[in-house]
């Protein structure tokens, strides 16, 4: 159970349902937004989202198997703790459940169209695994994608289809900010995978990858990551002046745990060199998004004020 636990990153699944959570009580229900699904219908559509991100770690870690060896030898666990068929089995089932969810909330909230987005999650989680990962920023870019996706998947679901002329206005408000959330969570999670890719430049090499740290060097890329850093810090920076800067304490939470953060991020990507300097980077820009995210739990104040 440890094993299959580990398999599908069960920290990284509860970080998704945690925000899903987050936007739907902590900024649509407090504020009294009219929203579509019931505790059954959102709980389906955590499910949903977590047994498609759950098959997407499973079939990386299928494909990773020659990487990981080199760059995780301990934390290898396909082909040792599961075997590759045990694991082929699980992502076919977390899919097919996943898939399945989808297609009925869909159809819950009169949305048929929205289906599409579960086949089309799927299977570039496969296309990812098997060959995107492998291409310049384009794994990348994608697999950032689709963790913004997850976020804005609760405002497809809630707002959307709960829509009218008279809350028009305010439905594509709160979308907004969802949207604004998501933007957020793909720059950091853009970045942690650059971070994670010259992190592992050694296992990727070795297998015949091409990522941006090998085709331009892992100077380079680092120099590119640290510029990139830049974008989401300097958009919480117009964020917290335009939107915040009326309640100091709002503007003191962004300050200590995204804003500063952020800088030590760049400050940190200049002096890396070793393995372990990129190891911590990227668990410091987990730690961001997670702040970032736990933000949300403000908002109903900041609004108020």
């Amino acid at each position: 159970m440890q094993s299959i636990l580990s398999l599908i990153r069960w920290k990284n699944l509860l970080m998704i349902a945690l925000v899903q959570l987050l936007i739907k009580y902590a900024l649509l229900e407090s504020f009294g937004v009219t929203i579509t699904l019931n505790g059954f219908g959102f709980s389906l559509l955590i499910i949903a989202t977590l047994c498609l991100a759950a098959s997407g770690n499973i079939i990386n870690d299928i494909f990773d198997q020659d990487t990981d060896a080199v760059n995780k030898p301990k934390k290898v666990i396909v082909g040792k703790s599961i075997s590759e068929k045990t694991a082929y089995s699980l992502f076919i089932g977390f899919n097919v459940v996943g898939v399945l969810i989808g297609f009925y909330l869909s159809h819950l909230v009169g949305r048929s169209g929205f289906f599409a987005l579960f086949v089309i999650v799927s299977g570039l989680l496969y296309i990812y695994a098997s060959y995107l990962k492998q291409m310049i920023l384009v794994g990348n870019i994608v697999i950032s994608a689709l963790i913004a996706l997850s976020i804005i998947m609760v405002g497809l679901f809630e707002l959307l289809p709960a829509i009218t002329p008279q809350n028009q206005e305010t439905q594509l408000t709160f979308f907004k900010i969802i949207l604004d959330y998501a933007l957020f969570a793909f720059c950091i999670n853009l970045i942690r995978e650059l971070v994670k890719d010259i992190e592992d430049i050694d296992g990727d090499y070795k297998v015949g990858m091409n990522t941006l740290p090998i085709a331009i060097g892992r100077a380079r890329a680092t120099h590119v990551t640290l510029a990139l850093t830049f974008i989401p810090l300097a958009a919480v920076i117009y964020y917290v002046i335009t939107y915040l800067y009326h309640n100091l304490w709002i503007v003191g939470y962004f300050l200590i745990f995204i804003i500063a953060p952020l800088i030590y991020v760049i400050i940190r990507l200049f002096q890396a060199k070793l393995k372990s300097d990129y190891n911590f980077i990227s668990s410091l820009l987990k730690i961001i998004m997670l702040f970032g995210m736990l933000s949300l739990l403000i908002y109903k104040y900041k609004l108020l004020g």
